[in-house]
């Protein structure tokens, strides 16, 4: 990886006047942002459908696209739907996707759009993605046939899968089916179209993998072999990790952990797909929880959090020599933060993949943080704060007074620069390859527009405003790049 920088923004942060920011026309836009900023990379959340608390890293697929994505003026501009489909009621606040609101509406358009569409246009996709869109698109319809209900409480022919009743409910559900396999051919025909636009313009995708999939989805479903579950199906184990930072009780994800022995006898075929999928999407992937592939912390079903739980091998360099065979050692950012042994420390070094740095853990004073830029390697991704913190300034104005000095005098921050600026300006010019702000910090944004705080629900929900985006900050940002090294082309601009 060369020395580059880029921004940290989810696809649903984009204004629309749709709900959601979608791969419409403000994404385009964004594109462009970032071009004139002289920015190398897009980093984006999980691309999947959001589950459990909205969240993109709880998805009951990890192939499928999100729906709500899905531009409506694209379709519009298909002849699949009309302004009168699309209506006007997307909710009242622009700065927050309101989920419940386009759980109820999203769906209603793209069924009329489906109504209109000619199936014979997606034979050819569906034949295609028929690997993974055949089981998915099965489950979503029968998620519809029994109204949403966990699929261990399907009928016991279709929960285990067996082939009669796979067969039947195909012949059954052919029509939710079709739906659901239309959904995704949308999804990746504007997917591709943006991706195209993206490269022709120098910016390249960032795309994030949670290291787990939730016990409620088509991954689980058709690969139970592959997790820890008991004889009625349920999780053994759920993951999560001990108390940390974030939370004193822990953080209980409750997602079934993987059964490696079960996944290394397959020489970790899931995995590869699934790294290499995202990887088609995506031109660097982010692993999520890379610690836990060393070891991970997992408690019984049904604990009320993660305290009482221990630490189990992973599958170590043996994964990740399997993902290497598939040529895609180059293009993983491993998210090595939290609690770091020596030998996640090993494992990170032996996989040869970048690992991350925080910049707002680093100001204890009298301390020496190895997330101070002072202590960064090349080999790594640099941040203010990921989407897992507050923004900077809602940390500067929130953090004890005495890490606010330390950040003031370390950084030589001041009022003419302006704070945000000032840390950015930090952040690029440390040795890392790369660095990556979220544009709630470029627009100098407090606590309130974070993403999201790990433990608790009621987020992902921010959203930029229009006209928030301007050429005057791109020039900004780009000024700063060509200063630290970071632009492709610094005599440009």
């Amino acid at each position: 990886m060369k020395r580059a920088s880029g921004v940290l923004l989810h696809v649903t942060s984009l204004p629309s006047p749709y709900g959601v920011g979608t791969l419409g026309k403000e994404a385009y836009a964004f594109v462009d942002f970032l071009h004139r900023a002289r920015q190398k990379y897009w980093q984006m959340l999980p691309l999947n459908p959001t589950g459990f608390g909205d969240s993109p890293y709880q998805s009951s697929s990890t192939f499928a696209g999100n729906p709500y994505l899905i531009d409506l003026d694209i379709l519009k501009e298909w002849g699949l739907i009309t302004d009168e489909d699309i209506g006007t009621d997307w909710g009242d606040d622009p700065r927050k996707v309101d989920f419940d609101l386009l759980y109820r509406r999203r769906r209603q358009v793209l069924e009329k759009a489906f109504s209109r569409f000619h199936r014979e246009e997606m034979k050819d996709y569906c034949r295609e993605k028929a690997w993974y869109l055949s089981d998915w698109a099965l489950f979503s319809a029968l998620k519809d046939r029994f109204d949403g209900q966990p699929w261990n409480q399907w009928p016991e022919d279709i929960r285990n899968r067996e082939p009669d009743a796979m067969e039947r409910y195909r012949q059954e559900l052919s029509e939710g089916i079709a739906y659901h396999s239309f959904v995704q051919f949308c999804f990746d025909v504007q997917w591709q179209q943006l991706h195209d636009y993206a490269r022709s313009q120098g910016v390249s995708f960032i795309g994030d993998i949670p290291i787990y999939v939730p016990f409620d989805s088509a991954d689980v479903w058709a690969h139970q072999h592959l997790f820890q579950l008991d004889e009625a199906g349920n999780p053994s184990l759920v993951a999560g990790v001990p108390p940390d930072y974030f939370s004193e009780l822990g953080q209980l994800w409750g997602n079934p952990v993987y059964d490696w022995q079960a996944n290394e006898a397959e020489d970790f075929a899931w995995w590869r797909s699934r790294v290499l999928a995202a990887s088609q999407r995506c031109d660097v992937i982010r692993i999520d929880h890379f610690r836990g592939l060393e070891s991970y912390w997992a408690v019984a079903f049904g604990a009320p959090d993660a305290r009482n739980g221990q630490w189990y091998p992973g599958p170590g360099m043996k994964l990740i020599r399997a993902l290497q065979s598939e040529g895609l050692g180059d293009s993983i950012i491993a998210e090595d933060l939290g609690f770091l042994t020596p030998e996640v420390k090993k494992l990170l070094s032996d996989s040869g993949c970048p690992g991350m740095r925080v910049m707002q853990f680093g100001f204890e004073p009298m301390g020496d943080s190895r997330e101070l830029p002072h202590n960064y390697v090349q080999n790594s991704v640099a941040y203010l704060g990921t989407h897992d913190n507050d923004t900077i300034m809602g940390w500067f104005h929130n953090c004890p007074p005495q890490d606010a000095a330390f950040a003031v005098d370390y950084l030589g921050l001041n009022q003419q620069e302006g704070f945000p600026f000032g840390f950015i300006r930090g952040l690029m010019t440390s040795v890392a390859n790369l660095t990556v702000v979220q544009l709630q910090d470029l627009l100098g944004l407090g606590t309130e527009h974070r993403m999201n705080l790990p433990g608790t629900t009621g987020w992902w929900t921010w959203r930029s405003l229009p006209g928030e985006i301007t050429e005057q900050l791109a020039d900004r940002l780009a000024y700063y790049t060509r200063m630290t090294g970071r632009a492709p082309n610094p005599k440009k601009r």
